[in-house]
């Protein structure tokens, strides 16, 4: 870091702030009627797989699904894999596990659904998913072929991504059985069965994004946002784009500066998004109500976008969002 950089670093925020800190609490209706559904599948379900984002390994992990986990085999894929520095920081993946580990949670594998990892999906997790559920009582389920599993996590981190590939490498099928979106929650429902292998018959339950239902801190509910399992249009693109600025700078991370072609870090949001819409030529046409002229402003909103959609995609650098386990 040059030393106007970091003249520059000890001038910003310590700590980040909204006016309206309680946006980032969302449990709507539809979470609360999957919890009961998955509550009411759970006598039909051999194994449980978690899917949550590898950036996140413990921020918005749902308590009240940890319940229902630890009535069945449970398998947590931590997902997005790609976007992490653990390939960089094996010691911090290392610790990931054994915090897991020491919550209960002794089955983890980093995964990258958005690439093709059908090989992974087939040589390591479906095996794992069928020891498990072999090596322990089924109960009513005793006798039974088939395997019934359950996909459950917050939204957006690849679980209707992870049937789908599931599905395309055991059956050779190609489509989608299940909808990929990229806005978070569009999994509304507990769905019908999945068929996604033949020998032995495997299904898998779809299921709604669901949320805790109260996150913990404004800086946990951010990291979500950053990662998308919140709603954009819930938090604000301009302000998960401020966290992610905060987040980048208190970490001395400044890809961003060479990444949009500015000249320098900054700490003031709006300044960032005015230089990425003029340089990227997003500009608004609008009336002035004092002049009723017509004036050129920039478009921070399309700003934000581009700058959330880079952090997203590890066009900024590839981190792990959860410094520690809170």
């Amino acid at each position: 870091m040059s030393s106007k950089f970091l003249q520059l670093h000890k001038s910003f925020r310590k700590k980040f702030s909204l006016p309206n800190s309680h946006i980032v609490q969302w449990f709507p209706g539809h979470m609360m009627k999957g919890m009961f559904q998955i509550q009411a599948k759970l006598k039909a379900i051999d194994c449980i797989v978690e899917i949550h984002d590898a950036r996140l390994p413990f921020s918005g992990r749902n308590l009240h699904l940890r319940d229902i986990i630890k009535l069945r085999p449970h398998i947590l894929l931590l997902n997005k894999a790609d976007l992490t520095d653990f390939a960089e920081n094996s010691s911090k993946k290392d610790k990931v596990v054994t915090d897991l580990k020491s919550q209960g949670v002794d089955n983890v594998y980093f995964t990258s659904f958005r690439q093709s990892t059908h090989q992974q999906v087939l040589s390591d997790i479906l095996p794992m998913v069928k020891d498990l559920v072999y090596s322990r009582p089924r109960y009513n389920r005793e006798g039974n072929e088939e395997l019934n599993l359950l996909v459950v996590g917050v939204p957006n981190v690849g679980k209707s991504t992870f049937i789908n590939s599931l599905r395309n490498a055991t059956l050779m099928k190609k489509g989608k059985a299940t909808t990929v979106g990229a806005l978070a929650g569009i999994t509304r429902s507990v769905l019908t069965k999945i068929k996604v292998s033949s020998n032995p018959p495997v299904y898998i339950i779809d299921t709604p994004g669901i949320m805790p239902p109260k996150i913990p801190g404004l800086e946990t509910g951010m990291r979500l946002a950053a990662c998308a399992c919140l709603p954009d249009q819930l938090v604000g693109e301009v302000s998960i784009a401020d966290y992610i600025l905060f987040w980048l700078n208190s970490r001395r991370h400044f890809d961003y500066v060479d990444y949009f072609e500015l000249d320098e870090p900054s700490d003031n949001i709006l300044n960032v998004l005015a230089k990425i819409a003029i340089r990227n030529k997003t500009i608004l046409r609008v009336k002035d109500v004092a002049t009723n002229q017509f004036v050129y402003r920039p478009n921070n909103l399309a700003a934000a976008v581009m700058f959330c959609a880079a952090f997203r995609d590890g066009k900024l650098g590839k981190f792990t969002l959860d410094d520690e386990n809170e």
